[in-house]
């Protein structure tokens, strides 16, 4: 049985090897901080940048959302008080929901485009034969080099707007 201390350790050596072992052994992803707050292997991951350990957490069951986002030990805010925007791209991706008007250091694109990947995972399967996988269209252009993909992007970014909207209560 693994102790939370070596699971902690390994977080903070960016190890995610590690990591793996302390899991594996039987640590658990959503160990309390001293004051009883879950969440602190997710929070130190996402400080320091390990988005790879972050992954691993997450996978494993540690919460990428607490009440509100806002508050200082949430991972949203750790990865950005770390200035890890890449951190703070993979948690909005992975469902993180960022409250409005908070700074994260992204573009609004790219804020745009990692909530476009979190709602992408959240869609059930196209088709019942392909199970878990997600569904990509493969679009092959030969010979397509120097077209304006303005209109594209922008059809991109209405559809996101758009799921956005639909999800906010009425």
């Amino acid at each position: 049985m693994s102790s939370p201390a070596d699971l902690i350790k390994a977080v903070r050596s960016g190890h995610l090897v590690e990591v793996l072992a302390a899991l594996e052994a039987g640590a658990t992803a959503e160990l309390n901080d001293g004051q009883g707050v879950p969440g602190l292997p997710l929070g130190i991951a996402c400080f320091m940048g390990f988005p790879d350990i972050v992954r691993e957490l997450v996978k494993r069951g540690a919460k990428v959302n607490i009440a509100d986002n806002r508050e200082p030990v949430s991972p949203l805010s750790m990865a950005i008080r770390g200035g890890k925007t890449e951190v703070v791209r993979l948690l909005v991706e992975l469902g993180a929901e960022v409250p409005e008007g908070m700074v994260t250091g992204l573009s609004e694109a790219e804020l745009t485009a990692a909530k476009g990947v979190a709602t992408t995972r959240k869609a059930p399967p196209a088709h019942p034969f392909h199970g878990d996988m997600q569904v990509i269209e493969e679009i092959i252009m030969p010979r397509a080099f120097g077209t304006d993909t303005t209109v594209l992007e922008a059809d991109v970014m209405r559809s996101i707007r758009e799921a956005e909207e639909q999800k906010k209560p009425r």
